[in-house]
């Protein structure tokens, strides 16, 4: 059973920085998606950003610059570092990792992201 378990979140001042992780337990066959997504306060859930199995990262625009995705060489964790955080960044962040399995579709918990002053 693939669990992911995420870490990170909090209240951060306007401008400020935090950096989300997400530990996968339990394999995955031939993981070619990584990513993280947000669902901000009555909106739908979006992309924020995602990391291919070689390695290439992607970024949603309204996070272009300010935000970071990594991982592991192993594939079991990815994080993001986000920076110079907006009040509109404030959502509950969820990891993903797609496998090469139809069934291969996880989801962390969610971590809630508040900016405020």
């Amino acid at each position: 059973q693939v669990q992911l378990v995420e870490s990170g979140g909090g209240l951060v001042q306007p401008g400020g920085s935090l950096r989300l992780s997400c530990a996968a337990s339990g394999s995955i066959f031939s993981i070619y998606f990584m990513g993280w997504y947000r669902q901000p306060p009555g909106k739908k859930r979006e992309l924020v950003a995602a990391i291919t199995s070689g390695g290439t990262p992607n970024y949603a625009d309204f996070v272009k610059g300010r935000f970071t995705i990594s991982r592991d060489n192993a594939k079991t964790t990815v994080d993001l570092q986000m920076n110079s955080l907006k009040p509109e960044d404030t959502a509950v962040y969820y990891c993903n990792f797609k496998g090469a399995l139809p069934h291969d579709n996880y989801w962390g918990q969610g971590t809630q992201v508040t900016v405020s002053s």
